[in-house]
């Protein structure tokens, strides 16, 4: 029964047909009425109708739009009475809500056609989700919900379930003894769909539920799984499929949950996998399923006595389903469309799969079961068997690299051979490991085994088969991206007659890949390629000068960016008059570019940035013409669409460079390829201005206030937040080189910057981005200099840093707890680790900020700085190294800044220092005894008893076992330096002062830290200057530990003459013949001391 008058309903069926007609002016009106007449002036009528349609039309089409145009009208932002923003429908009189809600549910009760029900169903959960969002309760919808999912109709059941899966958090908040009767009930129904219903049901309630919560569902497992094997015997895939993506997204969540019976897991995804019949999907997903235990659970899969031999084996299996139909790969060859999607794959999703067990696993677990089968697989008869070999060391080399590392000339003796196989998909293959490999065994691959790599890939290139031809050029790309110029030197001739022979090529793919590796050789030669200039730049010349079809595009835009490769790596001389031709005819080019879709566009981009960096400041009349289209770029909006509805969203999935971001029962579409455009015109105004400096100074006060500063706080993409924080330092340094340090101009600029800075240190969501942000701050304030920040701006920096300082203890919290979880043996899971890390470098960060503002403000920051007392203190004493670490850097600085008022702080500061020399961890050895070791020099002589108490600790840290050690040695020289300073700078203060500092010779030499080196050093001068019996006792030894230093690099400039001139002193005073003492040094550090004491 309606409750509107039949004239509303007359209005709202025009509405309704106007907003579904097929004529865009008839369309347009319609929405204008909706939105103005109905959703503006009486939403309240509007949704009534919509509901009164729903239960009441005729036309099945009327009931699911009228329902379609619920869900979508219903949460749309609108003004309270308040002054506040809510959904719409929570925005209307509650009576009118409890009307629309029961009609809603009453229909959901009694729909009989399928596809309308399913749009109330979607409009009802997206209702449930609004009020659960606001916390409005909505009783009636549970009590409706519970009913249905044990109603006889398992049309009612399923619809249940649905909603339960797309809106979990209605049931969250239930008791767990209800809910889990609910789901028990689905996983035992008689219907397999409404089974299945459940349990994606239940996937999706796990997922909303908080960690400690979960354990008390863990017991339902058994029940799902034994939904699975009746789906296979009847050879239902889709079922099977939809089931299978709901384990997965269990396992994701809480992999242990299936440990009692993870073996019979692996058992039934094997003969999943296995199964030819299910389809292809359906095996993926269960091949998906075990990675995602290698992901989330890598012991639980070690221990588990099939799994790896299992998975290695359908795998690999999974890899010889390649070109079935296409035996001699004709059609592979013909095909050149090399990037076409082949994600759907069974051997793209076996690769893929071997990568992640490789990288999750590691190699004691893979490499057994793979290299089992690998020669076998490279002797078959069968090509698919041979190109499944080799596409299955590329895979697992990454993962595996510590072991493969040391058994490399192995692997490649099953490799070489390949890149002659007569099959051209084998060739392929092979170049394609040789190529992987380069990259995963970077240096090794370059150092040890370029004469069998180089030789054997460079006649592929000769292969008649032009995928082959082009795929052996990009192998070389990888290859020589990691090559020292001194290993490719012997190639060159033979490399580039080869890549020279493959621009002739019919096939434009293979033109374009061979620019490529041209360009790449370049990079990597350096000034070595200078003698083959003279016979490419001209083919460069040539291929840019001709007017080229739009398929040349792209062949044009490659021999851009390999002539601007070139040009940096033979630089302006070798160039000559050709540097200026080629930025005119960049120029030019440049004037063509009409259309968006244009490739030379992103390309001329990153050549103008070349030319500038070859050419320094003979490129500033080009800028004119290069920083407006780089501007636009780097100042354009974020695309962001809000898609209401499945359809929406399905076409936008179907489209490239968009992401798509769920949002309360929505989802926003970002289109993320103009996000990458502006991320890279940041990155390129970057160089401009670091190369460039003053002359840059006409662009920086519109890029900083129309695009860096804004990117800071860009939220739609990281990257471009963290290119627009390396951009801010570098504009401001153009500055202060065009208008001077202390300038008004800079000034004023600062005041608008530093402001917008901070904010973001309190703003920035991300964690790896947000240590950027800290160094976009010292940065800067290294740049500005001296007193450059108020004491509103210190104070606020404090505020910020409080608050990062409570979420990392938080997120350290967490994590421990989750430690304490794991069992004996388990590693951390990757995304942990990656977390720690991102930690450890905030914490970095975070330090160098404290740092550079003692060392610009000095004692003036204190005031700010004891505010965060209580963090230090439990950093210092917290079982986490980092966090120990990061206070005492911390009051390094106190120390090293704030001279004798750093007193103050002595009850703090002595205790940190005192276990930071015995800690175990070697860089709190160093900031420790390097902090005494500035107390001794800038605390005064309220330090110096303190100082002079830490001898024998100091001493301690210098004569560890380990003491020389890559890892320790920085602690030992940070110990010997500041032995050197609390002598020189409390002598009264030390007994025995000369068998101390006889004692300290011993700590030298140091060869690794170049700030202690000239202290340590410049004392050592000392002591042969007063003629120190320490040091004319030992004069071979002390010659030999200056030959060290000299040898390494650590002295140079000033000190090291002065240690010299004081050195040949000590020798001519005692008599020692410096030739004898050198003939003891090695030919290197001979080399190095003639050079100084000649």
């Amino acid at each position: 029964m309606s409750l509107l008058p039949a004239e509303i309903h007359t209005a709202l069926d025009a509405l309704l047909k106007g907003l579904q007609s097929p004529d865009n002016v008839e369309r347009t009106a319609a929405e204008d009425q909706l939105n103005r007449e109905w959703v503006g002036e009486r939403p309240d009528v509007f949704l009534m109708g919509l509901s009164e349609q729903i239960e009441l039309a005729q036309e099945t089409s009327t009931r699911t739009f009228a329902a379609v145009l619920f869900r979508r009208q219903a949460s749309k932002p609108r003004k309270t009475s308040r002054d506040t923003t809510g959904e719409l429908f929570l925005t209307l009189p509650e009576e009118q809500r409890d009307v629309i809600r029961a009609k809603l549910l009453h229909c959901l009760g009694t729909e009989t056609d399928p596809s309308v029900r399913s749009k109330i169903a979607d409009t009802v959960a997206d209702l449930g989700r609004m009020h659960t969002d606001e916390g409005v309760l909505w009783p009636e919808l549970l009590q409706s919900l519970f009913q249905a999912s044990q109603s006889n109709d398992s049309a009612q059941r399923m619809i249940a379930f649905r909603i339960f899966s797309t809106t979990p958090g209605l049931i969250e908040k239930q008791h767990e003894e209800v809910v889990i009767g609910a789901f028990k009930g689905g996983f035992g129904d008689s219907e397999t769909s409404v089974r299945i219903a459940a349990v994606e049901a239940f996937a999706a309630f796990f997922r909303s539920i908080n960690k400690k919560a979960q354990p008390k569902y863990y017991a339902l497992i058994p029940e799902i799984l034994n939904i699975l094997p009746p789906i296979k015997e009847s050879q239902d895939a889709e079922l099977l499929t939809k089931a299978l993506i709901s384990l997965i997204d269990l396992a994701e969540v809480a992999p242990k949950m299936f440990k009692p019976l993870f073996n019979s897991l692996v058992q039934f995804s094997v003969s999943v996998i296995q199964d030819k019949e299910l389809g292809d999907t359906a095996r993926q997903n269960a091949l998906e399923l075990m990675a995602t235990f290698a992901d989330c659970a890598a012991q639980m899969c070690k221990k588990d006595a099939t799994y790896t031999n299992d998975m290695v084996t359908q795998c690999l299996s999974l890899m010889t389903d390649v070109g079935i139909e296409d035996d001699d790969a004709e059609e592979w060859n013909e095909n050149e469309d090399l990037d076409a999607d082949e994600s759907d794959s069974n051997h793209v999703a076996g690769e893929q799969c071997m990568d992640r067990l490789a990288n999750k696993l590691g190699g004691q677990s893979i490499l057994p079961p793979t290299f089992n089968w690998l020669p076998r697989m490279m002797t078959s008869s069968a090509w698919r068997d041979r190109h499944a070999a080799l596409m299955a060391i590329s895979a697992i080399s990454e993962g595996c690299r510590e072991l493969m590392v040391g058994e490399l000339d192995k692997v490649l003796d099953l490799v070489i051979p390949a890149l002659r196989d007569p099959h051209p998909r084998v060739r392929w293959a092979g170049c394609n490991a040789i190529g992987q490999m380069s990259t995963d065994f970077a240096g090794t691959m370059q150092e040890k085994y370029h004469q069998v790599v180089v030789p054997n890939i460079i006649p592929v290139l000769e292969s008649s088969e032009p995928r082959v031809q082009a795929h052996a050029a990009a192998a070389l790309v990888n290859f020589c991206e990691e090559a020292e110029k001194h290993i490719l030197e012997p190639y060159l001739d033979s490399l580039l007659n080869h890549l020279l022979m493959l621009l002739q090529s019919p096939k434009r793919f293979v033109q374009e890949q061979a620019l490529s590796t041209i360009a790449t050789v370049a990079d990597s030669a350096e000034a070595a390629f200078s003698t083959y200039y003279g016979t490419l730049m001209p083919l460069l010349f040539n291929v840019l000068n001709e007017e080229q079809s739009k398929e040349y595009r792209l062949l044009r835009a490659k021999a851009m960016e390999c002539a601007t490769l070139i040009a940096l790596a033979v630089g302006k001389e070798r160039m000559g008059p050709d540097a200026l031709s080629l930025v005119q005819l960049l120029g030019r080019i440049q004037n063509t570019v009409s259309e968006p879709d244009d490739p030379q566009a992103s390309y001329l981009l990153h050549c103008w940035g070349r030319m500038c960096r070859v050419l320094g400041s003979e490129f500033i009349p080009f800028l004119a013409g290069v920083i407006p289209p780089l501007t636009e770029l780097a100042g354009a909006k974020a695309d962001i669409q809000l898609l209401d509805d499945d359809d929406q969203v399905a076409q936008m999935q179907e489209e490239e460079g968009w992401e798509l971001v769920p949002l309360k029962g929505k989802v926003i579409g970002i289109k993320t390829s103009t996000l990458d455009d502006k991320h890279m015109a940041i990155e390129l105004i970057v160089i401009y201005a670091q190369v460039l400096e003053g002359a840059f100074e006409p662009y920086v006060n519109d890029i900083m206030d129309k695009i860096a500063l804004p990117g800071l706080a860009f939220f739609f993409h990281d990257p471009v937040r963290v290119a627009s924080a390396k951009c801010v330092p570098q504009l401001l340094n153009a500055y202060k080189k065009a208008h001077g340090p202390g300038s008004i101009q800079l000034g004023q600029l600062w005041g608008r910057t530093v402001e917008r800075v901070l904010e973001v240190l309190s703003t920035e969501p991300a964690i790896d981005t947000l240590a950027e942000m800290y160094q976009c701050f010292y940065e800067c304030v290294e740049i500005i200099g001296k007193n450059c920040l108020t004491a509103a701006h210190m104070a606020t920096f404090i505020t910020s840093a409080e608050s990062v300082l409570k979420d990392y203890q938080e997120r350290v919290k967490e994590r421990l707890e989750e430690q304490d979880e794991t069992e004996d043996g388990e590693e951390l899971a990757e995304e942990t680790l990656f977390a720690i890390e991102d930690d450890q470098n905030l914490l970095s960060d975070m330090n160098k900020a404290f740092h550079t503002i003692f060392k610009n403000e000095g004692p003036g920051f204190l005031p700010h700085w004891e505010l965060l007392m209580q963090y230090y203190k439990m950093a210092a004493v917290n079982r986490d190294p980092t966090q120990r670490q990061w206070a005492i850097c911390i009051f390094d600085d106190v120390l090293e800044f704030s001279g004798a008022q750093s007193q103050t702080y002595q009850e703090h500061i002595m205790q940190p220092l005192i276990d930071g020399m015995q800690d175990d961890v070697p860089a709190n050895r160093q900031a420790a005894a390097y902090g005494v070791g500035v107390a001794a020099q800038k605390g005064g002589d309220a330090w110096s008893d303190f100082t002079a108490a830490c001898l024998p600790t100091l001493f301690q840290v210098a004569q560890r076992a380990s003491a020389r050690d890559d890892d320790d040695v920085f602690a030992t020289e940070n110990a010997c330096a500041s032995i050197a300073k609390v002598l020189q700078f409390n002598p009264t203060k030390v007994q025995n002062w000369q068998d101390v500092a006889a004692a300290w010779i011993d700590t030298l030499p140091v060869t690794n830290d170049e700030e202690a080196a000239p202290f340590a050093y410049s004392f050592l001068a000392q002591l042969i200057e007063q003629q120190n019996p320490a040091v004319f006792a030992q004069v071979p030894k002390v010659f030999t530990l200056v030959a060290q230093a000299l040898e390494a690099e650590t002295l140079s400039g000033n000190t090291a003459s002065r240690v010299v001139t004081a050195t040949k002193a000590l020798c001519q005073a005692t008599n020692t013949n410096l030739a004898q003492l050198a003939a003891g040094l090695t030919p290197e550090q001979q080399r190095n001391a003639q050079a100084y004491f000649s």
